[in-house]
């Protein structure tokens, strides 16, 4: 079962979430709204990666799951991107295995419980 749900306005086809612990929101075929994404991500017990504030605004007022990082950084190329998570992913991992909300900037990552 996938512990994260990657949404839209993240890269598809990035190597670090192609695995079967990511589903890209592009995968299940749908345009859903926020309200919908969230729903998903509570029945399943999955943390939404996005760069969308939305998300981050509901989970400082939610119970986990789901727990929310937010991808807080602008646009930029695709290998600046992939080397960037692919370098932090893994300390964004442990903090949101016990945080509900990690905001993850380009110069560090913020956690919320």
């Amino acid at each position: 079962m996938a512990r994260f749900l990657i949404d839209v306005n993240l890269p598809y086809r990035f190597s670090l979430w192609s695995g079967n612990d990511c589903i890209h929101m592009r995968d299940l075929g749908e345009t859903w709204t926020d309200s919908q994404i969230w729903s998903y991500a509570r029945r399943h017990a999955m943390t939404i990666v996005s760069k969308d504030t939305d998300f981050s605004d509901r989970a400082m007022i939610s119970t986990p799951p789901p727990r929310v990082i937010h991808i807080r950084f602008g646009n930029m190329r695709m290998r600046e991107f992939h080397a960037l998570i692919t370098r932090l992913w893994p300390s964004i991992i442990v903090l949101s295995e016990t945080n509900r909300l990690v905001q993850v900037f380009q110069d560090r990552i913020e956690a919320v419980e």
